[in-house]
């Protein structure tokens, strides 16, 4: 499944098979047909029909209060489904613990305890045939937008074709097994697909839902600040642009009592105050501006809250881990450039990159370092490939490295000592293999006869204190040109969109159950086509094929296969330079919150979080007594 302009969507993708009906189409030649509350890829599902609430959620956690987070970045534009423009976060469900408010629905939900498994949130009934060659969604009648409007199974199809054919150019390469969408009657729409598919009935029913009649006159295609209309818990109450964005909780809003909603989305306002750099939202919490951030920075964990309110626990410090799939996080390096079309620089890159160095000295021995891109997962490939991995891969031997077959990859490993003596002889090795030479002091590339330079782009200067080692090893022992250049966050996120830049930090977020996002994250599709994650351009038709192996999978045990081949392909590519991960929240946060004893497997999440009335009453107080 996969996570879209920032909303976890993976999630939308999974359901339950709990009933199967047998039923005979008009017109049609018999075949099974199957009618649920949600839909499975694989498995039993966990939730029977008459569940009444997700186990990780208080059923009787209560409504109300206000919370104020910091956001790093600026806005300028409410519509999140084009790449024009810089939208406000909040508006579709991100994937930080405090990004969970959302204005629109979806035919369906996902729950989060369970590998791969999706529920009806709009849609009160689903149907599907044995081979999944199209899924049928059935509307709740008590279904309604912001306005009080109903909403329809022609506002579904709307919202799918208008996506499609307008929106963000992932929703094409995402969507593009799903041949149409039709309103078969007034509460109800038909998704047909271009081949059968355990996946494709899930995705349709990760379609965020807007109303017709509000984009009648307007330019799908332009960036706007008028407040949207959807069919969501939370509607925008105020904002300013790049300064703040505020979102109350629909006390109509329809679907509150729904078992799939039981015990979510229990904060009534939040607000959303943006910032230019990091230091200041840490600042910012510190003199009690803001309630919640979760610290994406090692040093700052360990120093920067060595405070009063900390000790006596009125402003809490939490290390909290989960079991979330963590992505491939690290410095991608986008082979459109000629300069890092030669794998063998890419390989001395990863090797001068000198991580148990940079782990013990900068990050307090925190991290873990990435080696998969399905890290902490069993979709992560490891050891040398066997049993079901190794009957896919042996299709491509020879187009392989051999040595994919008899070594295991393994990311460099360094003594600490920060000389990293060993692995800079063996890029040295390398390039000179691979015709690069030396002159006066400078690495030459053998295609070009000029000295090898790229720039690292940035959307803050936070991380400068990582790359300056690794680029003092590359400039002043290699012989490299490499710099680093801080842009504004929304001129950032523009070149990353159409792919202007060398090399960027970034992570690719997965999902428990990866699927057809992995087009939008390698396939070649992406490699020219704006606004894909395919950020490295990796363009190999072995990757497509595996992809598409992933995504067709008819088993737990296929789909891991493949993943694990796709994995181990990806990473002999040597396209990014891996950094590490966390498999935890490092959360700080004000002490008027409190949260089921039951956490889901993606950790802390204020989607599930509610505020005490009696810590919230007190809290000034407290903060005061500290002074």
């Amino acid at each position: 499944m996969f996570k879209f302009l920032g909303r976890d969507l993976s999630a939308l993708f999974f359901a339950v098979v709990l009933t199967a009906v047998p039923l005979v189409p008009v017109g049609q030649a018999e075949e099974n047909i199957n009618r649920s509350h949600g839909i499975s890829i694989f498995g039993e599902p966990k939730y029977g029909p008459d569940f009444k609430h997700f186990d990780y959620v208080n059923p009787n956690a209560p409504k109300g209060g206000k919370m104020v987070v910091g956001e790093f970045g600026s806005f300028d534009s409410l519509h999140r489904f084009i790449l024009k423009g810089d939208a406000a976060y909040g508006m579709i469900q991100g994937p930080g613990p405090a990004d969970f408010t959302t204005m629109y629905d979806t035919l369906t939900v996902d729950s989060k305890d369970e590998h791969s498994s999706t529920y009806g949130l709009l849609a009160k009934e689903i149907e599907w045939p044995d081979d999944r060659t199209w899924v049928t969604f059935t509307l709740r009648s008590e279904a309604r937008f912001h306005d009080g409007t109903p909403v329809t199974a022609e506002d579904v199809v709307f919202s799918f074709d208008t996506l499609k054919d307008k929106g963000a150019p992932s929703f094409t390469v995402i969507w593009k097994d799903i041949v149409k969408a039709e309103v078969v009657a007034e509460n109800k729409v038909k998704f047909t697909f271009t081949k059968s598919s355990r996946e494709l009935p899930l995705m349709a029913g990760a379609v965020p839902v807007f109303p017709k009649h509000y984009w009648d006159g307007k330019d799908f295609t332009e960036s706007s600040l008028d407040i949207p209309i959807g069919s969501g818990p939370y509607k925008i109450k105020d904002f300013e642009p790049g300064r703040f964005i505020e979102y109350e909780l629909d006390p109509n809003y329809w679907g509150k009592d729904l078992p799939v909603n039981k015990g979510k989305f229990n904060i009534a306002g939040q607000r959303k105050e943006y910032f230019r750099e990091l230091e200041i939202i840490r600042q910012a919490l510190r003199g009690g501006e803001i309630d919640f951030w979760q610290e994406n920075k090692a040093a700052a964990w360990a120093d920067s809250y060595d405070l009063p309110a900390v000790e006596q626990g009125v402003l809490k410090k939490e290390w909290i881990d989960y079991k979330e799939i963590q992505g491939m996080q690290g410095w991608y390096l986008n082979t459109r450039r000629q300069v890092f079309q030669n794998q063998a620089l890419r390989q001395a890159l990863n090797l001068a990159f000198d991580f148990e160095w940079t782990n013990k000295t900068l990050f307090h021995n925190q991290y873990t370092r990435t080696a998969s891109y399905y890290e902490n997962s069993d979709m992560a490939s490891t050891g040398l490939p066997s049993g079901l991995e190794l009957e896919i891969l042996e299709k491509y031997r020879g187009q392989v490295p051999d040595a994919l077959f008899t070594e295991p990859y393994v990311v460099p490993v360094s003594d600490g000592s920060g000389k990293n003596r060993k692995n800079l002889r063996s890029a040295l090795k390398i390039l000179k293999e691979a015709g690069y030479r030396f002159e006066d002091k400078k690495l030459i590339d053998p295609v070009s006869n000029e000295q090898v330079a790229f720039e690292i782009l940035q959307a803050s200067a936070s991380s400068n204190r990582i790359l300056n080692p690794w680029l003092k090893i590359l400039n002043e022992r290699l012989g490299m040109n490499v710099s680093v250049r801080v842009i504004d966050p929304s001129q950032y996120l523009e070149r990353i969109k159409t792919y202007d830049f060398d090399t960027i930090s970034l992570n690719l977020p997965q999902s428990q159950a990866p699927g057809v996002e992995q087009y939008h994250y390698f396939g070649s599709e992406g490699v020219e086509n704006p606004g894909s994650f395919n950020f490295s351009g990796v363009n190999d038709p072995i990757v497509d094929e595996l992809v598409e192996g992933l995504i067709s999978a008819t088993s737990l045990v296929e789909q891991q296969s493949f993943a694990r081949a796709l994995d181990r392909v990806l990473l002999w590519g040597d396209y990014v330079v891996p950094n590490w991960y966390l498999s935890s929240n490092r959360l700080l946060y004000w002490d008027k919150f409190d949260r089921p004893a039951v956490l889901p497997w993606e950790g802390a999440r204020l989607e599930y979080w509610w505020i005490d009335a009696d810590k919230a009453s007190t809290l000034e107080e407290r903060k005061s007594s500290l002074k």
